[in-house]
């Protein structure tokens, strides 16, 4: 229905609202100027695909709409049987496949998916992780928070999931927040717990893997980094700011933030002018990735300062949305990874699939100054409780 001539004014709120979506604009502006990767030498690029994985998930419904649970059994069985014939040829520099990290819902763990993704995943097809959605429909509390994470934790820790620092202690785990809502940082929506930073990090959580969540307004004005939060965890949003990690200064305070690329680029459409769009590495039906887009990715230079040619690339997507299922498995991902070899081969690059908990190793060697094929390092602090094999 053609909107009245009311509903075009644009309110003073609508555009405070869009203001705050893009007070990280100015850094990454800054970025472009100041940031380069190394003019000579080869990169190693390390890739990370962090998928919001939710057999549940119904599109354009009201929140806490589930997929029927025969309906979430099948599309994970299909999911699991495809994956390996869909990205098993494409192969990283140091022979592994394109290893997804699956962040689970932890407000809609069934003992049975998580059971048969877990045999997926240590068959050597990825890792489970912990995603959380919560203060839908009112603030949470810092008691259910963590009460839902310790559960959550150790259900997969019993089905031979997470990590451990290394070798010993108790589960560690990456996470994702769900509607980008990390420590409250959506204006009281989708979380309600300011000290939920905190809540991650007495829980075992090593590192965040939200960001980028732009156009969203919980996205920081920090971009494109790998830090430590500079203000306490037990503030709201401590993630805002923070201490880029860098070589020779090991971090100590724990979980880490995790970004994956942003910028701003302008795109040709047939017929006009150039507009400008966000890239914020998320991967779907209608926008796969490509090599134009790994330009992009790359151009970000995210890195631990003084480890510069360690390139990391930390994407992310939803693999059971219907919509962008097909997309994920199929044509577009699988010209991309053919596509993505070749050109590291005739450039020098190397390329290395890992997952979160792998790139989080890595982080951790390039701050204590390792040096050589980072490939070396996936299990550098934090081990798998269950390893799995190289398929």
């Amino acid at each position: 229905m053609p909107g009245r001539p009311e509903d075009c004014v644009v309110t003073s709120e609508q555009v405070a609202k869009g203001l705050r979506s893009l007070r990280w604009a100015p850094a990454f502006c800054w970025q472009r100027i100041a940031r380069r990767l190394p003019g000579t030498g080869p990169l190693h690029l390390v890739l990370a695909l962090a998928d919001h994985f939710e057999p549940s998930i119904v599109p354009d419904t009201p929140a806490g709409t589930y997929a029927s649970m025969d309906e979430q059994e099948r599309r994970l069985e299909d999911w699991c049987r495809v994956y390996p014939t869909a990205v098993g040829t494409y192969r990283d520099a140091d022979g592994y496949p394109l290893r997804r990290t699956y962040f689970f819902p932890a407000e809609q763990y069934e003992k049975a998916l998580v059971g048969r993704l877990a045999e997926h995943c240590q068959t050597g097809w990825g890792e489970i992780e912990i995603h959380l959605h919560h203060g839908i429909h009112g603030p949470d509390t810092p008691e259910n928070t963590r009460k839902t994470l310790v559960e959550f934790r150790d259900a997969l820790a019993g089905h031979g999931c997470l990590s451990t620092w290394e070798g010993q202690g108790s589960p560690r785990y990456a996470f994702v927040h769900g509607n980008w809502a990390l420590a409250n940082s959506s204006g009281g929506r989708f979380c309600g717990v300011d000290e939920e930073m905190q809540i991650l990090a007495e829980t075992g959580c090593y590192a965040d893997f939200t960001l980028p969540s732009a156009p969203d307004p919980a996205q920081t004005a920090k971009v494109n980094g790998l830090y430590e939060c500079a203000l306490p965890l037990n503030r709201r949003a401590p993630h805002r700011r923070g201490r880029d990690l860098r070589r020779g200064r090991p971090p100590r305070k724990f979980p880490l933030i995790v970004q994956g690329p942003l910028a701003i680029h302008a795109t040709r459409r047939r017929g006009r002018w150039p507009a400008p769009r966000i890239e914020n590495g998320e991967l779907t039906g209608v926008c796969p990735p490509t090599l134009e887009r790994l330009r992009l990715w790359q151009r970000a230079a995210i890195t631990v300062k003084g480890r510069p040619d360690w390139v990391f690339i930390k994407l992310h997507c939803h693999g059971m949305d219907p919509r962008d299922t097909p997309s994920l498995l199929a044509g577009p991902t699988q010209q991309f990874l053919q596509a993505l070899i070749e050109d590291a081969r005739r450039s020098g690059h190397s390329v290395h699939f890992v997952t979160a908990r792998e790139m989080t190793n890595l982080l951790l060697a390039a701050c204590d100054g390792r040096e050589g094929n980072p490939g070396a390092f996936r299990d550098y602090r934090l081990r798998l409780m269950t390893p799995a094999r190289c398929p």
